[in-house]
């Protein structure tokens, strides 16, 4: 029984991942995953963890039950049992379905958390760890309900399957194999009656159950104390190490994605909730690759830089800067065969130009010399205005745009609709998400807990920081967060709309979660270090943008000032109004 989990609890470990699959439709998803290893490594699995609960449960049921793989009848004639033979192909189809939907459902996936501005650390304020066996706990019914779903739906599903589909395949593979230890008859005739009897049924459901709740659990198990908060006694988990900073370092610089989010994840705790940590950040200057705050600012950097890298890159070809890098690198490199005939590749000698002797030009050109654009004929060129003309035909008449009822766009519309066109349809938050974060995976902490860190390590460096470092790269802060602010909402609001969507709705959780994070960091930055902008050589402009990026208001903020006479009258003063930074003194 344990080894049937074990299977599982292995391939989880073998195949986690960070982030969530990113790609513009899901047809595109299936073939960027179907003809992995990884698939197949997951079809194995529960394949093989079912035929071992299969061979176990069949072992402890009791003679009675008749489910013995060999029965005797007239005397001592042995005969193949279907019985067994239906229960174990049941099970081992019902580990292929979990196999799908464990695929579809994205298990691997480890979502990690996020560090939000100006909410306290759970831990610390109960002052005990967070209770992940309680959580654990609290998911038990949801696990059982759900097995007992999975398993009627696999009990009438197999049915059907093994009688239209596989019953004369597995009768005769287990005619094979147990000729090999009895006496069986020669013929593979299909028994008469069916193995369908309701005991057997029960059977197959209460064993489909039990090896569902088994793997349910662990999957469960397995995100529940693997995914944790990196806190150790309500101290981040680094703490407890020789070298905390240079651990931290060492996470922030894994080219493992895992290890890499796990520890922005920390950094982003350190940075809210710890003040001496803080200050060993900002006292650590004698690294060897540089002071911590250094190497932790390039690092956050880079990720909110890499946000607008895709944005101003979206859609575009290579720029002709990288193609003339890569062909002078080929041609440098020594040639091993003689270089390509110049020769027609489609020979004739007609005596008159015609379209075909254009076509077979056009078609050597492009094949010895791919990066010159063809010179075409007007007969050539006629005809190919004329494909292009009946091109946007059809897919005005798709899109609806001169007939809204057409037939084509009628009979699009209703294939989209359904489950097969399902796989087609590109939805804009699907393809939103792969062009901010990027395919195959794109993983939305890092670049959350990544800005948070940066503005909370800066905002309380006002106070912590001795020797002075944080304020010499608030400004390149500012005016990165600022940029990738702009960037994407210029972006979100310019996404064109795909003609496979059925619906109108321009909302992404994820991107706007980013969109959150950056505008909060720029509110606490312009916020805190809005009186010393002079000192950071931070312009008007600069924080007039950083306002406008984070949807901070320039309201009029009047503070009313008064002196108690004698007589305890109030005696009005002039006011003193704070209208964009400036004091203005109003009678």
């Amino acid at each position: 029984m344990f080894l049937c989990g074990l299977v599982i609890i292995v391939l989880r470990i073998a195949q986690y991942h960070l982030g969530l699959r990113t790609s513009n439709s899901p047809i595109q998803t299936l073939w960027q995953h179907l003809i992995r290893l990884s698939t197949l490594e997951t079809f194995f699995s529960y394949i093989l963890s079912a035929w071992l609960f299969s061979q176990i449960y069949l072992l402890h049921q009791s003679a009675g039950a008749q489910m013995d793989w060999i029965t005797y009848y007239n005397g001592d004639r042995p005969r193949l049992n279907e019985k067994p033979l239906y229960l174990t192909t049941h099970l081992m189809l019902f580990g292929a379905l979990q196999a799908g939907l464990h695929l579809v459902r994205d298990t691997d996936r480890l979502s990690l958390g996020v560090v939000r501005l100006g909410r306290a650390n759970a831990s610390q304020q109960n002052g005990d760890p967070i209770n992940t066996l309680k959580r654990f706990g609290e998911e038990i019914p949801s696990i059982a309900i759900s097995s007992v779903t999975f398993s009627v739906v696999a009990v009438l599903l197999n049915m059907a399957l093994y009688a239209l589909l596989i019953r004369s395949t597995a009768w005769s593979a287990g005619l094979a194999l147990f000729r090999l230890f009895y006496n069986l008859p020669k013929t593979n005739y299909l028994p008469l009656h069916g193995p369908w009897q309701y005991y057997v049924l029960g059977r197959c459901f209460w064993s489909g159950f039990l090896l569902s709740l088994i793997w349910m659990t662990g999957n469960t198990a397995f995100a529940t104390f693997f995914v944790k908060e990196p806190l150790k006694n309500g101290r981040p988990l680094t703490s407890e190490s020789k070298d905390p900073n240079g651990s931290l370092l060492n996470g922030l610089k894994s080219k493992k994605q895992s290890v890499k989010g796990f520890a922005l994840w920390e950094l982003a705790f350190v940075a809210r909730d710890f003040e001496d940590r803080r200050r060993a950040i900002y006292q650590d200057i004698d690294r060897r690759d540089g002071p911590m705050w250094s190497q932790v600012h390039g690092i956050c950097m880079e990720l909110v830089r890499s946000l607008e890298t895709r944005i101003d890159t979206y859609g575009q070809a290579p720029t002709p800067a990288a193609l003339a890098a890569n062909t002078q690198l080929v041609e440098e490199k020594s040639r091993l065969t003689p270089p390509v005939k110049q020769d027609p590749i489609l020979v004739s000698t007609p005596r008159r130009r015609t379209f075909r002797t254009e076509v077979e030009k056009a078609v050597g050109n492009a094949a010895t010399d791919p990066g010159q654009k063809p010179m075409l004929s007007p007969l050539a060129k006629k005809a190919m205005a004329e494909a292009k003309e009946r091109l946007r035909t059809v897919q005005r008449e798709i899109q609806g745009a001169g007939a809204a009822n057409g037939t084509l766009r009628e009979w699009s519309r209703t294939f989209l609709s359904s489950p097969a066109g399902w796989l087609l349809r590109q939805d804009f938050q699907r393809r939103l998400t792969a062009a901010v974060l990027g395919m195959p995976y794109g993983e939305v902490s890092l670049y959350v807990n990544a800005i948070n860190s940066l503005s909370q390590l800066a905002v309380h460096s006002l106070a912590e920081d001795t020797y002075g470092n944080v304020q010499r790269d608030v400004p390149s802060i500012v005016r990165a967060l600022t940029s990738t602010t702009k960037k994407l909402d210029d972006f979100i609001a310019g996404f064109p709309q795909h003609w496979t969507e059925l619906t109108v709705d321009r909302s992404s959780r994820n991107v706007d979660e980013i969109l959150i994070a950056l505008r909060e960091g720029l509110s606490e930055l312009v916020t805190s270090f809005g009186p010393y902008r002079r000192d950071l050589r931070l312009s008007e402009t600069d924080m007039r943008l950083a306002k406008e990026a984070a949807g901070v208001a320039n309201q009029r903020q009047e503070i009313p000032l008064h002196l108690e006479g004698p007589l305890h009258h109030e005696i009005p003063l002039p006011r003193v109004v704070l209208e964009g930074g400036h004091e203005i003194l109003e009678v």
